[in-house]
């Protein structure tokens, strides 16, 4: 099983942010611009404060019951954030995000985001590595 820091390698490190302070509309249409489900929130001094999903936008902006553009991302983004460091495994992160049901985990290195690894990088990772084990087998077999 390949490190979080490995996966990081692999994909690379690029994080698509967004203030507390922006509305959700910014939100959503930085998601929608970038083709993501996710952003994470940082503060003014660049600190993880929480993670605004589509489906956060979707759920919660209609439960206030207010325009998208009235609503700040503060508002309806998740606080409690279920993170990863550097040194874990992908079958450490594929707990976690069954665990928690989540499917975006950032990744901290000294309180630092460096990265931010979903569900799908998980999977893919996975996968790739049952093939690269099949294919050993298989060559193994046939001597």
């Amino acid at each position: 099983m390949k490190t979080v820091r490995q996966l990081l390698e692999i994909k690379g490190r690029d994080v698509v942010v967004i203030s507390p302070n922006a509305s959700a509309f910014d939100a959503m249409q930085l998601m929608t611009t970038k083709n993501i489900g996710a952003l994470l929130v940082l503060d003014a001094a660049n600190k993880l404060v929480g993670i605004v999903s589509e489906r956060d936008c979707a759920r919660k902006i209609s439960m206030l019951n207010r325009l998208m553009r009235d609503v700040r991302v503060s508002e309806i983004m998740t606080s409690t954030i279920a993170y990863v460091r550097p040194e874990q495994t992908n079958e450490e992160c594929m707990a976690l995000v069954t665990e928690k049901r989540v499917r975006h985990l950032p990744v901290l290195e000294n309180d630092r985001l460096i990265g931010l690894l979903s569900i799908g990088d998980l999977v893919k990772d996975t996968i790739s590595e049952k093939d690269f084990i099949i294919e050993q087998l298989v060559n193994y077999i046939r001597g």
